[in-house]
């Protein structure tokens, strides 16, 4: 069975989205980490990580089924 994630890159990162961001394919406990990491995301360009709509860490470990958005250092002024 393939376990897949929506994945959503915000600002600066969007250009790093992948074709089909909706079903974003991942193995069972790969971290939000390692699936930048597969799209070539600079994790330094990364400033919050929302899973389901909470905030968590890099390291943490995606079952399948999640709502991912990666959001970058956002600048007021």
């Amino acid at each position: 069975m393939s376990l897949e994630i929506q994945l959503k890159l915000f600002a600066t990162l969007a250009k790093y989205t992948p074709p089909d961001p909706d079903h974003f394919p991942i193995e069972e406990g790969e971290t939000a980490a390692q699936v930048l990491e597969r799209l070539n995301v600079p994790l330094k360009e990364v400033k919050l990580v929302f899973i389901d709509g909470v905030r968590k860490d890099l390291d943490w470990a995606l079952n399948g089924g999640e709502r991912v958005g990666i959001f970058p250092p956002v600048g007021g002024g």
